[in-house]
């Protein structure tokens, strides 16, 4: 078996990794915002009752959106990242 420092040295003896998972991101997308609007819903409450800062519900605000842009960034690439032309 070689060792650590010849494998890192030379890559071309190492096995071949295993193909990568096919993954729907847009379920992934979507669950991720999901998760960031059930924060923002409680952290609206917890604002309200005056334990929160604003920027807890910005930062929740801010997750949604950052989810929506990957959104439009899996549709438009979806062809490229699931191997279809």
């Amino acid at each position: 078996m070689p060792s650590l420092v010849r494998l890192l040295t030379h890559p071309e003896e190492r096995r071949p990794g295993p193909p990568p998972l096919r993954v729907d991101l847009r379920r992934v997308l979507l669950g991720g915002i999901g998760l960031w609007a059930v924060a923002l819903v409680a952290t609206v409450v917890v604002y309200a009752l005056g334990d929160a800062t604003e920027e807890a519900v910005v930062t929740c605000v801010a997750g949604i959106l950052l989810g929506g842009a990957g959104l439009l960034w899996e549709r438009k690439h979806r062809g490229e990242y699931r191997g279809e032309d």
